[in-house]
């Protein structure tokens, strides 16, 4: 009966032991670009920034995943081992994204004259939204949008052209595509941060849904800023908060 008794709270302590959560201190041993890299606990939701040393510290029980992303390097996943757990300690090396210019071709025999040549200029194809399955204003940015007072009707003129746009409703759909281009456009510079499968793993936004996701979260929160900023603790939180909101009302609960 003894022999019983200590076998079973040895599996008993062993289970605690492993389940046990500790504050785990790690150390990027990048050189370079090693502050504001932001660590996800995906088991856990915990979530750390790196400081100016690369130094961090994060929550974390044995065998926890953590993922660690950047605008300036590629994102990893580093499973919490044994030796770390019990030393409270974890050193990780990130892998750098390089990002490549887009080929330049100057053309033979260059004039001298700064205009002529640099229609002389071609390059590769231009990004293109298509190319990224994300849909993208193709119209004429370049068109300016006059206000009423002072652009359209003034003292002594009216613009006519104007004036219809305003009316039929133009100028409106103009301003809600050009939103959609600059929205599409940090959708698309998050994606290159974090792919669709971390939003399925981290917070269980399915990953045809990602797109959707980053768009609702576009229009509900700060999001486009924080990530502008490089604000990476912030956008975690919009990413976690907006999650709970998104996938209710997908399921209907």
């Amino acid at each position: 009966m003894g022999n019983r008794f200590f076998l079973y709270f040895s599996l008993l302590f062993c289970a605690t032991s492993f389940a046990q959560e500790i504050l785990l201190k790690g150390q990027l041993t990048n050189t370079e670009d090693i502050e504001g890299i932001h660590i996800l606990n995906t088991t856990s939701r915990f979530n750390a920034v790196t400081n100016e040393n690369g130094y961090f510290e994060i929550e974390a029980k044995l065998k926890d995943t953590l993922v660690f992303s950047s605008v300036k390097y590629y994102p990893k996943k580093v499973v919490v081992k044994k030796e770390a757990h019990d030393y409270k300690y974890i050193e990780v090396t990130l892998v750098e994204v390089l990002n490549e210019l887009d080929e330049v071709y100057l053309g033979h025999g260059l004039t001298g004259n700064i205009e002529k040549d640099i229609k002389n200029i071609k390059t590769e194809d231009t990004f293109n939204f298509d190319d990224v399955g994300i849909p993208g204003f193709k119209g004429e940015p370049e068109e300016k949008i006059p206000p009423v007072i002072g652009g359209v009707v003034t003292i002594n003129t009216v613009n006519v052209e104007a004036l219809y746009k305003y009316i039929s409703g133009y100028y409106k759909t103009l301003r809600t595509k050009r939103k959609w281009e600059v929205q599409n456009k940090w959708i698309a510079e998050i994606f290159a941060t974090y792919e669709p499968a971390f939003f399925e793993e981290a917070y269980g936004v399915p990953q045809n849904r990602a797109y959707e996701f980053l768009l609702f979260c576009m229009e509900t929160s700060t999001l486009q800023s924080d990530f502008k900023n490089e604000n990476f603790n912030g956008v975690l939180t919009i990413f976690k908060t907006n999650a709970v909101i998104y996938n209710k009302r997908n399921t209907g609960n």
